[in-house]
């Protein structure tokens, strides 16, 4: 059993709470999944609940853990810095887990992850690894440490298909408690039998969390249903209302008038109409009392919304985008072959998607397409990378990255923006450094509509999006009017962005027949 009590909170920055009075229980067979818009806390939530002091460097958190005994094994969004310039050998050794698993046991693992068996014993250094063999490796490491509960932040990052399938089998199946953030909504859809859903609404002045055990579509399905009702019942008493406030007014208006009219010579009548209008005053205060308790609307944090592609972002569709040819490609450090004989022919404003096994070479493939893309004249191109920090810099803000010309009306636009991807008006004035993946991808993403780009250049580009804005990026990307080149392994981006999809294999691209 693992128990939080009473956990609040706070940035430190901004003071904003960003949970508060959180409270839960997990058992085992519990299989939750952690969601919420970017930047809401949730994987402090996670590094709070591996270890307070992870937390500390940027959050105020007050709550009590109780473990009961549990084995904690934590995988980052991230590599951690001080990891990065090990081999795979001293990673892999440094915890004393690869002395303690059997030469079997490491033969399973290494083919459950479709990595060769030397890999644990290699002298690659870890930060030279792809993305996906990355993640493989520390949750590789994580899994040699035979924990109880699983606290996976991200564990879907850059991982190929068949690594997705094998953790889902490792989640569905695992016997203790799993706790995991994910952008995959497939994943999700697949494992999780709770939902925990953070919340910041109110223009992100007030912390709401919601702890449902169900499975994530029925989740959904309820909420919604659930706010249609309290939205409907809430026009119905502003409907009603408006009925009776109207009549009540004549009423008053009635009485008042009489009032304004009668003689003095009357005192019987007027007394009459003085206690006519204590008893219709009596009843505007009751009618006050009453609409304190009409619903309310319901209060939910907005998906994000934005646009892609202006009026120069259009893509004729006899345009050759790119005509590409490689002989080999290679790793950057020249030392081993990845691929022969590759070509790619990109017309018009088709939506390219390359998948492949993790170390297969896409990313570098795809960095070489950018630089000869971003080169031409003819082509507005915008690249993301995997590794956004190649594209940001981390010591400015995100006004200060997107103000390119300094002037009033583009900084005040640039903050309606910024806005519109919920971020708070301190967010928007702290650094880069500070902000979640998902928000250092919104300021990637916003760049580029910024720019009026017709060629998109996207490494993994919903890997950082929660679920609840995955949605609205896949929308906004399937109707950009120019041409995208992307690596995904996202399932649902790849079946309603892309119109064609490449498989990068030793010997090439090959089509996936769609």
């Amino acid at each position: 059993m693992l128990q939080i009590k009473d956990l609040t909170i706070t940035h430190r920055k901004d003071f904003r709470v960003i949970l508060e009075d959180f409270d839960m229980v997990f058992n085992d067979g519990d299989k939750a999944v952690v969601i919420g818009e970017e930047g809401n806390g949730k994987s402090t939530l996670m590094k709070w609940i591996y270890d307070p002091e992870l937390a500390e460097e940027y959050a105020e958190c007050e709550g009590e853990r109780l473990l009961g005994g549990e084995v904690l094994g934590y995988l980052p969004q991230e590599l951690p810095e001080k990891d990065r310039d090990k081999t795979l050998y001293e990673y892999f050794s440094e915890e004393g887990g690869l002395e303690e698993f059997s030469p079997r046991e490491l033969a399973k693992m290494a083919a459950d992850f479709n990595v060769p068996m030397d890999f644990f014993y290699g002298d690659r250094q870890m930060a030279c690894l792809s993305g996906g063999e990355k993640v493989k490796a520390q949750f590789m490491r994580l899994l040699m440490k035979r924990p109880t509960v699983l606290l996976l932040d991200e564990p879907s990052n850059d991982i190929d298909i068949e690594t997705l399938e094998l953790l889902e089998k490792i989640i569905r199946e695992w016997k203790h408690i799993v706790l995991f953030i994910s952008h995959d909504e497939t994943l999700i859809e697949n494992t999780a039998n709770m939902v925990i859903h953070i919340e910041q609404i109110c223009r992100k002045t007030k912390s709401r969390y919601t702890i449902v055990k169900d499975d994530y579509k029925s989740y959904l399905e309820r909420r919604s249903d659930l706010f249609d009702k309290q939205e409907q019942k809430a026009l119905n008493d502003r409907r009603e209302k408006k009925i009776r406030d109207e009549k009540f007014n004549k009423v008053y208006q009635s009485v008042d008038h009489a009032l304004g009219a009668i003689s003095r010579q009357d005192p019987s009548t007027a007394k009459n109409l003085k206690d006519k209008m204590h008893t219709v005053k009596a009843m505007g205060k009751r009618f006050e009392k009453e609409d304190e308790k009409m619903t309310d609307f319901p209060e939910q944090e907005e998906a994000i919304f934005f646009k892609l592609g202006g009026e120069n972002s259009h893509m004729p569709a006899g345009k050759t985008v790119l005509e590409y040819s490689l002989d080999e490609l290679t790793t950057p450090d020249g030392e081993r072959v990845l691929a022969r004989d590759i070509f790619l022919r990109v017309r018009g404003p088709e939506r390219i998607c390359i998948v492949g096994s993790n170390g297969a070479g896409k990313t570098t493939l795809l960095k070489k397409m950018a630089e000869e893309l971003l080169a031409r004249k003819d082509l507005k191109a915008k690249y993301m990378p995997q590794n956004y920090e190649d594209m940001l810099d981390l010591d400015m803000t995100p006004v200060e990255l997107l103000d390119e010309t300094g002037e009033k009306s583009l900084r005040t636009r640039i903050r309606t923006y910024l806005g519109s991807l919920k971020y708070t008006p301190d967010e928007m004035d702290h650094p880069i450094r500070e902000l979640s993946g998902g928000q250092k991808a919104k300021i990637l993403l916003l760049k580029m509509s910024l720019s009026d780009a017709n060629v998109l250049i996207l490494d993994e580009p919903t890997r950082n999006f929660s679920p609840l804005s995955g949605p609205v990026i896949r929308k906004i990307l399937a109707e950009f009017p120019g041409a995208v080149i992307s690596i995904s392994h996202d399932r649902k981006y790849i079946s309603e962005v892309c119109t064609k999809v490449y498989t990068l294999t030793e010997n090439g691209l090959r089509e996936n027949i769609m």
